[in-house]
């Protein structure tokens, strides 16, 4: 880590324990991203109105390249948090799952969700099993029998209307529709 763990107290007395306890999650916390570049912890205790015992609630803030992760700020609201050591716990683990999620963006393990685009037909080969769509910024997208699912692919015409997810595979020539579903306006008997 490039910055030291910077950690904070609020409305608890400051622990050197606590504090060491922190600086060894946030040590965890880089076997799953080492490319932290600094966290601030807070730890804060909220006195519950009509309610015996204090909850504490730890509020981290990781510094990764390009991103600021932040976890625990919505404040405690399970029983267990009158622990200051679960409360910690919990803290320290929603912000490795989250720690997690941002090392699967960041290797492109997450696929980008593709939002469907509109077209018309402008060629359509029925006897082979596919056709060409126009989209409005003039792509032409490529789309197969298959991509229809449930859909009649001989009751589709040149010049009708379809929605098309595209394939997320990078590079394909030409770009290749992955579900296509024509227009309700142009197959009344779909709903």
């Amino acid at each position: 880590m490039q910055i030291p763990v910077q950690v904070s107290f609020k409305d608890v007395e400051p622990s050197d324990f606590i504090k060491s306890a922190i600086e060894l999650h946030v040590a965890r916390l880089e076997r799953f991203f080492p490319r932290i570049i600094g966290c601030r912890v807070v730890v804060e205790a909220r006195n519950r109105h009509g309610h015996k015992g204090t909850l504490y609630s730890f509020g981290i803030d990781l510094s990764v390249p390009g991103k600021e992760i932040v976890v625990g700020r919505s404040g405690p609201k399970d029983h267990a948090h009158e622990d200051i050591h679960v409360a910690m716990r919990d803290a320290f683990n929603a912000a490795t799952r989250a720690l997690e999620d941002h090392a699967r963006q960041v290797r492109g393990d997450v696929k980008p969700h593709d939002l469907p685009v509109h077209g018309r037909i402008v060629e359509l080969f029925v006897e082979d099993g596919y056709g060409f769509i126009e989209t409005p910024d003039g792509e032409e997208v490529m789309f197969r029998r298959e991509s229809l699912g449930n859909g009649d692919f001989a009751a589709l015409k040149v010049g009708d209307e379809v929605r098309i997810t595209r394939s997320p595979e990078a590079g394909a020539i030409p770009t290749q529709a992955k579900r296509t579903t024509p227009s309700r306006k142009d197959h009344p008997g779909r709903s």
